[in-house]
């Protein structure tokens, strides 16, 4: 079984362009969802697989899993199930009727003016990681990138004469970012005073790097932003996607339009970007809230 797994990731890879996280996502899913068929169900080969099966693994999920993970190895078993049967290797999808578990509606998390700019503030320029940690959540607050996009950015991707990204993000599709005169400045003295210290070795190209010279994971990004949100004293949840949802509102709110926005963030359907039209919308109604007199 693991053997159509593997025919299908490399599908993904080779045809569908996804990005190595998005992949490995898929991976995840259909390995838990395979050891649950032989472990519990002693299935054996796929196309004995049915519908009964799906529902049980996903009751099976629900106790250790939140809904938006159970929605997402849903989608990634029924992706599956697809390919296998555009390949004629089963008979028919047992996933394709199996309902998708409802989901909360939530607003995007994302920080005040005043909360961004001490983050902004936060790091010490006098070090190598303080020049990166600096470039790293001026280009973040930015331009909006997900994290994926900035740990993977190389030299050729950063214009610092116009003074914008070319991003690559899903489905392998660039796209252009305009960075603005604080990243520009924030990133350059980086590139020209930090990174120099950081680089042992062979230099990879990335542009952010850790102290090992390195590039510069994910998970370091996440760990770096959540320390000086604790620092300052955020109460909130600080994360890299927090970033990326602030510069989409506060775009919002100082006059861009819904394209715009969305070329910016890569979206590739407009609906996407429609949740922060709502975020908007709620702040107003709280500010209505606190300073009317009839409100």
């Amino acid at each position: 079984m693991r053997g159509e797994v593997d025919l299908f990731l490399e599908h993904l890879v080779a045809e569908r362009r996804m990005s190595r996280h998005t992949v490995s996502a898929y991976a995840g899913d259909l390995r838990d969802f395979a050891d649950f068929l032989v472990r519990e169900k002693g299935r054996s080969s796929w196309s004995h697989v049915d519908r009964r099966d799906v529902d049980d693994y996903l009751a099976a999920c629900a106790s250790r899993t939140a809904p938006r993970t159970r929605a997402r190895r849903l989608a990634s078993i029924r992706s599956f199930f697809r390919f296998l049967e555009e390949r004629s290797l089963v008979p028919s999808s047992p996933a394709v009727s199996v309902a998708f578990p409802k989901l909360p509606r939530s607003l995007p998390k994302t920080l005040s003016a005043r909360h961004v700019e001490a983050l902004l503030n936060a790091p010490t320029l006098s070090t190598p990681l303080g020049l990166r940690d600096k470039a790293i959540l001026e280009v973040l607050y930015a331009t909006g990138i997900r994290v994926a996009e900035l740990t993977e950015l190389t030299f050729h991707q950063v214009n610092f004469k116009a003074g914008f990204l070319i991003v690559r993000g899903k489905g392998d599709k660039e796209r252009l970012v305009p960075m603005g005169q604080w990243a520009v400045e924030a990133l350059r003295a980086y590139v020209e005073r930090g990174r120099p210290l950081l680089v042992k070795g062979r230099d990879t190209g990335r542009v952010f790097l850790n102290h090992h010279g390195r590039p510069l994971s994910r998970q370091g990004v996440w760990k770096m932003i959540k320390t000086y949100g604790r620092r300052i004293g955020i109460p909130e949840m600080v994360s890299p996607h927090v970033l990326r949802h602030s510069f989409a509102t506060h775009l919002l709110q100082n006059g861009a339009d819904l394209r715009s926005l969305q070329m910016m963030l890569g979206h590739a359907d407009i609906s996407t970007t429609q949740i922060y039209t709502y975020v908007a919308r709620e702040r107003l109604k709280r500010i209505h809230q606190q300073h009317h007199p009839r409100a």
